[in-house]
């Protein structure tokens, strides 16, 4: 009708909505099952074993990272009640967080520092700390990338280190 204005769909960027929310239906559950022991001959999932050396290698890391955080809160001189708090965590996304990895994928990561942590510091520091680290073999710094990141080996499993950058954007 006149003077009428329809609502422009809400736009969502980067984020797509769900095909369906519907609940799996007997038979999805069913054809899931069959597809899972039609794979496995294949050897593509991993034991329960090397998933839990995944988790233990997470957790070393994220000790690592919350390590590296309070020595660069140190070293720039914050007070230590600071640095005592500073918070700071690798989290994991990709095919490992969602339990669909194959056997033998990599991790992909992100590491999540406070603000007075800077992109040189990821790539110094970050990268010196994990070159002292014995478990870590194939380290390379990837800074010029479009997704900045640091690759690495650890104790066997690959691993893709992405770090927060801060960056002024100007339009």
């Amino acid at each position: 009708y006149p003077g009428h204005q329809t609502p422009l769909p809400q736009k969502h960027y980067g984020i797509t909505s769900p095909i369906s929310l519907a609940a799996p239906k007997e038979t999805d559950c069913l054809l899931t099952q069959k597809l899972v022991e039609t794979l496995k001959p294949f050897g593509v999932f991993e034991e329960e074993e090397e998933l839990q050396r995944r988790i233990l290698i997470w957790g070393k890391l994220n000790n690592l990272v919350k390590e590296w955080i309070q020595e660069i809160s140190e070293s720039k001189n914050l007070p230590p009640s600071v640095t005592e708090n500073v918070g700071g965590k690798i989290f994991t996304f990709g095919s490992y967080r969602l339990g669909v990895h194959t056997k033998g994928a990599d991790i992909d990561a992100l590491c999540v520092a406070p603000r007075h942590v800077d992109r040189s510091d990821f790539f110094t520091s970050f990268y010196d700390k994990l070159k002292l680290q014995e478990e870590v073999k194939g380290l390379r710094a990837v800074e010029e990338a479009f997704v900045p990141l640091i690759k690495l080996c650890f104790d066997g499993i690959e691993i893709d280190i992405f770090g927060h950058v801060h960056i002024t954007l100007s339009f």
